[in-house]
């Protein structure tokens, strides 16, 4: 294997504030991060999956305060509608602040974020010290990685490295749910 599996989440998080891709392991199979507010860094992924901008990226979140220059302020209710689930497998789409990127968030008017209760993505985020962009780890069409090796002969020499960690006990990538609705969009 080409990369280094055991990248703390300190050293995950210097990959990312030079502008680099890496991949954790998330709730139940592993993801690929970067800033998210490195344009170059989210469409670099974009190239990796073979992923159209016009889907949008989910972010994922050790605290709901990180989340605030992405979204728009929702009343109460909404909110606790997410925190009923949060933190948890469970991505919500929250209405998108007029400030982020179609590169970021799609064609959408909504962006979609996850406050993650994986230890290692939480550390991730607590020492990037913001959101990290995370998408599965695979090419379109191909099934998630879930193992570091399969991370690996998907993205050969093309990541900063991969964070050391196990998965969490999920099966699914995570469930996503339209915050204003409840509706679900994507089964988890």
């Amino acid at each position: 294997m080409a990369y280094p599996v055991s990248l703390t989440p300190r050293q995950a998080a210097q990959c990312l504030a030079g502008g680099d891709v890496i991949a954790y392991p998330t709730e139940a199979v592993y993801g690929l991060g970067c800033d998210p507010d490195n344009e170059a860094a989210v469409r670099r992924i974009l190239r990796l999956k073979s992923r159209l901008a016009s889907a949008g990226m989910i972010l994922i979140a050790d605290r709901l305060e990180r989340f605030a220059p992405y979204i728009e302020p929702v009343g109460a209710e909404l909110r606790d509608r997410a925190l009923a689930v949060w933190p948890g497998p469970v991505t919500w789409l929250f209405p998108r602040a007029a400030g982020v990127p179609d590169w970021l968030a799609g064609t959408h008017s909504t962006i979609a974020l996850r406050l993650t209760a994986h230890a290692g993505c939480r550390a991730l985020c607590e020492a990037f010290g913001k959101p990290v962009v995370s998408t599965s780890a695979n090419p379109r069409d191909e099934e998630p990685a879930r193992s570091a090796q399969e991370v690996a002969n998907y993205f050969p020499n093309q990541l900063c490295g991969i964070m050391a960690g196990e998965l969490g006990k999920g099966d699914q990538p995570s469930e996503i749910r339209d915050l204003a609705s409840g509706r679900v969009i994507r089964a988890g």
